[in-house]
């Protein structure tokens, strides 16, 4: 089982290194998100800014089903009011199949429904994908990077995003774009997002940068909306566990005192 399990990392670590050989090293930039470091927590506004760039860029081809729309109202996320979740709910047409006619239904969608599925076909669905996907891989494609910086699935987004070069190729029919973040080089989706394309109601910057930012660190948090409780939780762990180590070595001395002084005399 061992070298069965060692010859699929081999193989993977070799395809890996197939495809970055194909297209260049891929260049992922560490951004300096809010929610990275032991501490680190979500930017509410941030993540509602990131939630407009989803809905106004991405939504056009890629879905969130596993996402419920009642968690934008959740504490830790983008904490919206309970009538702005209402409010969002009524932009959404979410869609069910009747198995008797075997049509699809349309109907406005209400906050306990999810986000839709993707729209176009072979689009990835975005919930989980800034856990799905990792940033940092080297040296050597051995993950040491990512002990230091995270799995950087955030960056990863972000700099795909920055990362189209205005190259263009066609292959068997279809349009490639060169973008110097995918491994390989080249990507079919075309470039989804420029400087000024949405406009934020706090005047934040609406340069590309800063869109891919905030739209990184959205889907960050679908795919991890409980990172701040897990931190919590993390931290009162730790804290415990050295509370309890100090009792347990003060026990430990004060029960072998009165042997290890009987030795002494």
């Amino acid at each position: 089982m061992l070298s069965t399990l060692t010859k699929g990392l081999t193989v993977l670590a070799l395809s890996t290194s197939a495809a970055l050989a194909a297209g260049g090293e891929t260049e992922i930039t560490d951004y300096a998100f809010p929610f990275e470091g032991p501490f680190g927590t979500y930017d509410q506004n941030q993540l509602q800014r990131g939630l407009k760039v989803y809905t106004e860029v991405c939504a056009a081809c890629h879905g969130l089903k596993f996402v419920p729309i009642r968690t934008l109202g959740d504490e830790g996320g983008p904490a919206f009011s309970e009538d702005q979740v209402k409010a969002y709910a009524d932009l959404i047409e979410v869609y069910k199949l009747d198995e008797d006619t075997g049509e699809y239904d349309y109907f406005t969608a209400t906050p306990t429904d999810h986000f839709p599925e993707n729209i176009s076909v072979g689009a990835p669905d975005l919930s989980l994908m800034a856990k799905a996907r990792a940033g940092f891989h080297g040296p050597a494609n051995l993950g040491i990077n990512q002990l230091v910086k995270g799995m950087g699935g955030p960056e990863y987004i972000a700099s795909l995003l920055m990362g189209y070069t205005g190259e263009e190729k066609e292959q068997a029919g279809t349009i490639l774009y060169e973008n110097t973040a995918f491994p390989g080089g080249w990507i079919s989706m075309a470039p989804p997002l420029g400087d000024g394309w949405v406009e934020f109601d706090d005047g934040s910057p609406t340069d590309m940068e800063s869109a891919s930012q905030d739209v990184a660190a959205f889907l960050m948090w679908t795919a991890e909306p409980k990172l701040a409780a897990r931190k919590q939780m993390g931290l009162t762990a730790v804290i415990m566990l050295a509370v309890l180590s100090v009792l347990l070595y003060l026990t430990n001395k004060r029960i072998w005192a009165p042997v290890k002084g009987k030795k002494e005399d």
